[in-house]
C-alpha cells in the first residue's frame, strides 16, 4: 500500500501499521517541495502526486489518506478520491487500542486511532476519521470524509454530516444533527442543530463564522 500525504497525521497511522507488521508499505507520496528522498519510520517519500498514476503498475493495490485536517476536511476527500481513479482500494487503519462494536458499520478506509470507542450500531461512512480517545456512541451515523477529533465526545443518535469537523474535547449532545462540512469548535458544548457549513464554538455553542470551503 502507499501513503498519500506523510505529515504529523501520517505518523500516527503509519505507527497502527507497523504495530501489526502485516501491511506491506512501499512508500509515501507527499506534495511538500524537498520532500523526495527521506523518509518516515523508514519507509521512503517516493515523491509527489504526479506519481499516483503509477502505483498499480508497481503492484500496489491499496492506499490511505495521511492527511489529517482542522477545519476543511476537502483536501482529505480529494486525496480519498484521487486514490480510487488511480485504481487503489482504501485500506483501514485501526490501532490495536481502539475499542470498535462488532455491531458498528464501517465503510472503506476508515482511520480509528489509539483510545477512540466506536459503540454498537454507530455507522461510519468512507474515510471517516476518529481521532485519539474520541467517543462515537451507540447508533450515531457519521458521514463521509467527517473527522471526529482528539478526546471528543459524540453522544447517542447524533448524525454528523458529510465532511463535517467535530473539534477536540468538543461534546454533541444526543439526537443532535451536525451539518455537512460544519465545524464544531474545540471544547464546544452542541445541544442544538448546526447547520451545514456553519462554525460554532462556546459553551453553549454558537454560530460565530460560516465555512466557505467545499
Amino acid at each position: 500500500m502507499v501513503f498519500l500525504a506523510g505529515g504529523g497525521h501520517a505518523r500516527v497511522l503509519m505507527d497502527s501499521l507497523l504495530e501489526y507488521g502485516t501491511t506491506e508499505i512501499v512508500g509515501l507520496l507527499d506534495a511538500a517541495p524537498a520532500r523526495p528522498g527521506a523518509d518516515l519510520y523508514g519507509i521512503p517519500i517516493l515523491g509527489d502526486d504526479a506519481l499516483l498514476g503509477q502505483m498499480c503498475q508497481r503492484g500496489v493495490t491499496h492506499f490511505v489518506v495521511g492527511l489529517g485536517g482542522v477545519r476543511d476536511n476537502g483536501p482529505r476527500r480529494r486525496l480519498f478520491d484521487a486514490g480510487l481513479a488511480a485504481g487503489l482500494q482504501p485500506l483501514e487503519v485501526r490501532h490495536r487500542s481502539a475499542i470498535v462494536s462488532s455491531r458498528a458499520t464501517l465503510q472503506e478506509g476508515c482511520q480509528l486511532l489509539p483510545g477512540c470507542v466506536v459503540n454498537a450500531g454507530a455507522a461510519l461512512g468512507r474515510n471517516v476519521l476518529v481521532n485519539s480517545a474520541a467517543v462515537v456512541e451507540h447508533d450515531c451515523v457519521v458521514e463521509a470524509h467527517a473527522h471526529v477529533a482528539s478526546g471528543a465526545v459524540v453522544a447517542a443518535t447524533v448524525r454528523i454530516g458529510e465532511a463535517a469537523h467535530v473539534g477536540a474535547r468538543a461534546v454533541i449532545r444526543q439526537g443532535i444533527s451536525v451539518g455537512p462540512r460544519a465545524v464544531v469548535g474545540v471544547g464546544a458544548v452542541v445541544i442544538r442543530d448546526v447547520e451545514a457549513d456553519a462554525v460554532v464554538a462556546g459553551v453553549p455553542a454558537r454560530v460565530i463564522d460560516r465555512n466557505p470551503t467545499r
